[in-house]
């Protein structure tokens, strides 16, 4: 079963979204829901904490898409902590070319 825990924390103009689990079809419906333009509305600084995220379908690479287009007309998105298996299907993709990436 897909299941996908994710904490908000919100500071100011920062947001930062903890992400474990799937990024699957399935789940990649709430993590839209917490990743929009109405959420976003405000935030300048999107931090992405991966670091315990096991798998991301296309559907969860069209909401970081989202996000990030979002980010580029109002700050910044940093994602952070990907796993090196995780990290290469990013790089496969073409994400590395105009997203960040960071770890700690």
């Amino acid at each position: 079963m897909s299941e996908l825990n994710i904490e908000e924390k919100k500071n100011g103009k920062e947001l930062i979204v903890s992400l474990s689990g799937r990024i699957d079809t399935i789940t990649s419906i709430h993590f839209s829901e917490v990743i929009n333009e109405k959420t976003l509305q405000g935030i300048t600084s999107l931090i992405l904490e991966m670091k315990d995220v096991s798998y991301v379908s296309s559907a969860g690479l069209r909401v970081l898409i989202l996000a990030q287009q979002i980010m580029d007309q109002q700050g910044t998105m940093v994602i952070k902590n990907l796993s090196p298996d995780i990290k290469e299907v990013f790089d496969d993709v073409g994400f590395s070319d105009f997203m960040t990436f960071e770890n700690d």
